[in-house]
């Protein structure tokens, strides 16, 4: 059995159309905007998630490392990098980015 930490130490680097997200961290319930709490059990509908991209692959056009990323997260695949849970989507999976750097923008804010 081999340990990660007996080798040199490798960069992840993605590859094509493909972004590594860490997703935020949720709070179990939420509150509406007229203070009702929901609890994190409650199933209304699939609930999209936010992320934060680490890294994208070189065909990756709108989507920088340090956004954050709206998509749907029982789409996309899971891998664990040092203990931690990340995602691998393409950039096609992504419906949002929330970024400084704005051209066609909601006029919402996170």
């Amino acid at each position: 059995m081999h340990a990660v930490s007996d080798g040199p130490k490798l960069e992840i680097q993605m590859l094509h159309d493909r972004v590594l997200v860490r997703l935020s961290q949720e709070e179990g319930e939420r509150r509406s905007s007229g203070g009702i709490v929901i609890p994190a059990t409650a199933q209304v509908a699939r609930r999209l998630a936010w992320g934060d991209v680490l890294g994208v692959g070189n065909s990756v056009r709108n989507v920088k490392s340090g956004d954050r990323v709206l998509f749907n997260p029982e789409d996309q695949l899971e891998v664990e990098i040092q203990g931690e849970g990340h995602l691998v989507m393409r950039e096609r999976d992504i419906h949002a980015v929330a970024t400084e750097r704005t051209e066609h923008g909601t006029g919402l804010y996170l």
